[in-house]
């Protein structure tokens, strides 16, 4: 791996996602690998006047950590997380996860139990502190991507290092567009919905707190969801690969979810009430990813693509619901996935995956130079 390419993402992550300044304490947490790109983070926090503070997770031991896991040892964890964060002004998570699968045994009602004692955290974290997450090119994701190693670390590189200020400026017209919108209506393969947005708020995701990143997302009010809808696009959660996930929503709820671990997937779904509503709509255009990859963060970024998300709502886009979890489920609509609209307020705004709003054209893959 070239230190010069490492180099150019640790400036971007410092300067551009979290703009760090002079006195600033900055949490780098590696999960797995990540070590060259954690050590130029902290040469060029130093070189900023800031001080960098380490935090290593490796997931072989995790499991086995949280296979024991009480409530009383729990309590005592977040005694001391909430003092440290209290002291991070920001974050920069490298995950570089060497087999996805490590976790896969640990029962569900011991991730139920940590997800509920961080949640406080977790959301002070989200909404308090400014982070980035970005995933490592280790040889597990160049596999997942089907490719060789070298090419994914060529693809890795460039989709991490485009020009995301350009980015932000592109995406402004659907950012105003969905800020006034109301109803919603998505139809495609296996796919009928409607929904509204009425009043949610909108938010940009240019590279502050993904990275590679892309999407203008929002969140459907709590109670408005009804119809059916199919994703086309496999994802991997809690250790387990998940396809043709299909849900049927009436007033807002998941009443009936089915894929090929249907049993799995309805546990997950009743980890808590929010659990079966949605939390996020978005709407992704990253020109340079086209394709799964098997990587939420990569795959919920792809052109021509949506994700409709159990779970948890965000704070910029908060539309009440609270949940343990948030699931980036994705549908493509491009020609080759079987194409799909989406229309707002009863006008078409993007069909088989490209723009066709006058006002939105740009951001087309073709058209999007960053």
């Amino acid at each position: 791996m070239k230190d010069e390419r490492l180099g150019k993402i640790a400036d971007n992550l410092i300067s551009y996602s979290l703009e760090v300044q002079a006195g600033e304490h900055i949490m780098i947490m590696v999960v797995d690998e990540g070590e060259l790109l954690a050590a130029e983070l902290v040469k060029k926090l130093y070189a900023k006047g800031a001080y960098p503070h380490l935090r290593f997770i490796r997931p072989k031991v995790q499991r086995e950590w949280m296979k024991g896991l009480t409530e009383g040892q729990l309590a005592q964890m977040v005694q001391w997380e909430q003092d440290m964060w209290l002291g991070i002004q920001g974050y920069i998570g490298i995950h570089g996860e060497t087999n996805d699968s490590e976790m896969r045994d640990v029962p569900e009602e011991k991730n139920r139990l940590y997800a509920e004692y961080m949640q406080h955290i977790a959301q002070h974290v989200d909404n308090n502190i400014k982070g980035i997450r970005i995933n490592y090119p280790t040889a597990a994701l160049a596999q997942k991507a089907k490719m060789p190693t070298e090419e994914f670390e060529d693809f890795y590189f460039n989709v991490c290092s485009l020009d995301y200020r350009n980015m932000s400026e592109a995406c402004k017209p659907l950012y105003e567009l969905m800020d006034k919108t109301d109803h919603v209506r998505i139809v495609g393969p296996g796919t009928d919905l409607t929904f509204s947005i009425k009043g949610i708020g909108t938010a940009v995701a240019v590279g502050k707190r993904n990275m590679p990143d892309g999407e203008v997302y929002t969140s459907p009010v709590r109670d408005s969801i009804n119809g059916t809808i199919s994703y086309n696009t496999a994802s991997h959660f809690k250790g387990i690969t998940f396809e043709n996930v299909r849900f049927t929503f009436q007033e807002g709820k998941i009443v009936e979810a089915s894929a090929n671990h249907t049993a799995k997937l309805n546990e997950i779904l009743d980890s808590d009430e929010g659990a079966r509503y949605i939390g996020e709509f978005a709407i992704a255009f990253n020109p340079s990813i086209l394709h799964p990859m098997g990587d939420i963060l990569f795959d919920e970024k792809i052109a021509g693509s949506f994700h409709l998300t159990p779970g948890r709502a965000y704070d910029g886009a908060d539309n009440g619901n609270r949940s343990t979890i948030h699931w980036d489920l994705i549908n493509i609509q491009r020609p080759e996935y079987g194409g799909g609209e989406i229309w707002f307020d009863d006008v078409l705004v993007r069909k088989d995956g490209l723009f066709v709003h006058e006002a939105l054209v740009g951001m087309n893959p073709e058209r999007l130079i960053l």
